[in-house]
Parts: structure tokens; sequence; C-alpha cells
């Protein structure tokens, strides 16, 4: 005696149809595209935090090295070998420890008569722009 299947029932179907992939394929293709530009925003913020931490902390210390030696650093390698920079940190921008832009003082700022002027501020050596629109080298 031969079972009959009810033309209504699951039974024979097993699987998704190709219609079912390409649409759940869609769906995540669109959070997926939504998701990326946010992940990419959030890693270049952190990259401004760090940024702008580096910054702060080399300003204090080439502010702490001129009170303490008298003497402006010429470099920012003589600050680590001084002591006051464990290494000359990375710009998070453009991943080197060597893109820093230098700002050396005026030579009728120095505070000491006998020596050459030496560092009086560091900017990141990016040309990009900031989230904010400012040029990283303007920091």
């Amino acid at each position: 005696m031969a079972q009959l299947i009810p033309s209504g029932s699951k039974r024979g179907r097993n699987g998704f149809t190709l219609i079912e992939l390409m649409i759940v394929m869609a769906i995540i293709t669109i959070i997926v595209g939504m998701a990326v530009p946010i992940y990419q925003k959030s890693i270049l913020r952190a990259k401004e935090s760090v940024l702008r931490n580096n910054l702060f902390t080399m300003r204090t210390q080439i502010d702490e090295f001129t009170y303490d030696k008298q003497k402006a650093p010429q470099t920012l390698q003589e600050m680590v070998t001084e002591g006051y920079l464990r290494s000359v940190p990375a710009d998070p921008i453009t991943g080197s420890a060597d893109s820093w832009k230098i700002i050396m003082e005026d030579a009728s700022q120095t505070t000491s008569t006998n020596s050459q002027p030496g560092i009086f501020d560091v900017r990141s050596g990016s040309p990009k722009q900031s989230l904010e629109g400012t040029p990283y080298a303007e920091w």
C-alpha cells in the first residue's frame, strides 16, 4: 500500500531556494556596507586621540627639558638620551617616528645666550586633515 503525500506538505522540500539565499546575501551586504565606514571612522578617532596624547606628552617634556637644562633640546633623540622620553613615539597618522615636524625656537628667544636655538614645538608631519577639518600639521 503506497502512502500519498499531501500536496501542501514540506516533506519533499529540503534547503533554501535561490531567491531566499539572494535576499539574505543582500541584507548582509547592506549591513556590512553600513558598518565598515563607522568602523574606519572609529579607528581614525582612536589615532587622533593617540596623536593628541603624544603631542601633549612631547610638549610637556620639551618644557621640562628646557627648564631643567636651561636650554632647549636640539633633537627629539636628545630627549630620549637624557631620559625625558623612553623613545620617540610614532606619529599615529603617518605611522613613523621620523615624520614629526620640528618647530625650532627663534634665536632671539633662546634661554641661554651661549646656546643655539632648540626645539620649541613639535607637530604631526601628516598632510591629511582631521575629522574636525583642521590639518594635523596645525595641531
